[in-house]
């Protein structure tokens, strides 16, 4: 960490780290929200020593708050007590047998009891698998293999097979320039995306394509448009098309659940991952008895589902978040930190935009080369001791001091990014190249 505004940042372990990092393993990492390219190439600390609460130490020991708390997996805060002392608890009595986890059954009779609308469940451990999950089963069901969806779900063949039709038809979907290189251009004319909002649009495509699901998110960066969610609903009971609500990232952050709890519309599939473990790896599938039950005839397997971790992690989680009202706090420091950004923007007589849930702010400078900007931020909040990009997650161990102290800093890059007349004057100003906005090579 390098103190004060504009000061130099030096290459350090991590640095050197990521540096070979990338001669050996392709694009770097494993996760794209994590590649150092995406925040400040060739500066990014890029690896953790230790983390505790919403703090993360880099292997050079330098401390980060950090605003973004590994993409979201972390509603109650890295290394949770609670959490850690029922995974310990687990790991001395062994992580895996033949015989199976009991806690695989009382998660999923947890996650029934909170979703009664549902009558099975599937486990998973990753966001991506959980969503193919989905969709076999779906598809199991239906008898149909073309979808329909709306939003980001992972990095899976039937997702990225989508641009095969049109390269940039993921464009509006989270990530620009996502290839379909190595999908099967069989898959071509099986996928359809639509925006969010667009009648005409998901019309048009349910009455040519023979569509037989709908996957989407009820809501990322925009505000839940609960009269279309309802449309969808109501077109997918009319015609048999199965619907799949992928709560990956929105699941039990506004509530203790799914989203779609809070606006009464019942998906016959929903997806929950991120949080639903904090930091172990679990992700779920959720539906109704009858479409569940039409997967026994599909063969869904794999040897590390079975792992006892990720149930033993989910069900201390939800105990956690039940018992403290998680998405109560993490909400209301979701409205006081847009209070706050939109102050310090106004102050600086700058125009930001804000999306995305409460907890979950995304906020740009309304410009043609917002990505410089967001460089740039992300240079000299580095600097001042936080990680961040332009979106926020907010976890139950931040809270208003915190939140003060990082606008305090916002406020002098503010004022930094209007002293700087031209983007150019600006873009000198970075250390780094200026970081990556999409899919494209990164190494």
């Amino acid at each position: 960490m390098v103190k004060g505004i504009m000061a130099k940042l030096k290459k350090g372990s991590g640095q050197k780290l990521w540096a070979q990092a990338k001669k050996i393993i392709p694009g770097g990492n494993m996760f794209f929200s994590k590649n150092s390219e995406v925040y400040l190439p060739d500066l990014w600390p890029s690896y953790f020593k230790s983390a505790k609460g919403c703090r993360v130490r880099d292997l050079d020991n330098n401390s980060y708050i950090d605003m973004t708390m590994s993409i979201g997996t972390n509603i109650l805060g890295y290394s949770n007590p609670y959490v850690n002392k029922a995974v310990i608890k687990t790991i001395k009595e062994s992580t895996m047998s033949t015989f199976n986890a009991p806690e695989e059954v009382e998660l999923a009779k947890k996650l029934l009891k909170i979703h009664k609308w549902a009558g099975g469940v599937k486990f998973a451990r990753t966001g991506g698998e959980a969503n193919a999950l989905s969709l076999r089963v779906a598809r199991s069901f239906s008898k149909k293999s073309n979808i329909a969806f709306c939003g980001y779900h992972g990095w899976h063949d039937w997702y990225l097979s989508a641009n095969l039709n049109k390269k940039n038809n993921l464009d509006e979907h989270l990530l620009k320039g996502l290839s379909s290189i190595g999908v099967p251009k069989e898959l071509k004319n099986t996928v359809f995306p639509f925006q969010y909002g667009n009648y005409e649009q998901i019309l048009n495509i349910i009455k040519k394509k023979n569509i037989g699901i709908i996957k989407m998110e009820v809501t990322r960066n925009l505000t839940a448009d609960v009269k279309f969610l309802k449309f969808i609903r109501k077109e997918c009971s009319n015609r048999n098309i199965i619907l799949i609500f992928d709560e990956c990232t929105s699941g039990f952050r506004q509530n203790f659940g799914g989203i779609h709890k809070i606006y009464n519309i019942i998906p016959d599939l929903a997806v929950f991952g991120k949080s639903l473990g904090n930091g172990f790896a679990i992700t779920a599938v959720i539906g109704k008895k009858k479409i569940m039950s039409s997967s026994e005839n599909s063969f869904i397997s794999s040897t590390f589902w079975s792992e006892r971790v990720g149930y033993v992690a989910a069900l201390e989680t939800l105990k956690q978040m039940d018992k403290i009202k998680s998405w109560d706090k993490i909400s209301k420091l979701g409205l006081y930190f847009r209070k706050k950004l939109k102050l310090i923007a106004k102050k600086n007589n700058l125009d930001i935009e804000i999306k995305g849930l409460l907890a979950i702010p995304v906020f740009s400078i309304k410009n043609d080369n917002k990505n410089i900007y967001k460089t740039f931020i992300t240079q000299e909040m580095l600097k001042s001791g936080f990680i961040i990009n332009n979106s926020v997650y907010i976890s139950i161990c931040h809270n208003k001091k915190i939140f003060n102290k990082f606008f305090k800093v916002l406020d002098k890059i503010f004022k930094l990014i209007k002293k700087y007349k031209t983007i150019n004057d600006l873009k000198k100003q970075l250390e780094a190249s200026s970081s990556k906005s999409g899919f494209g090579r990164l190494n």
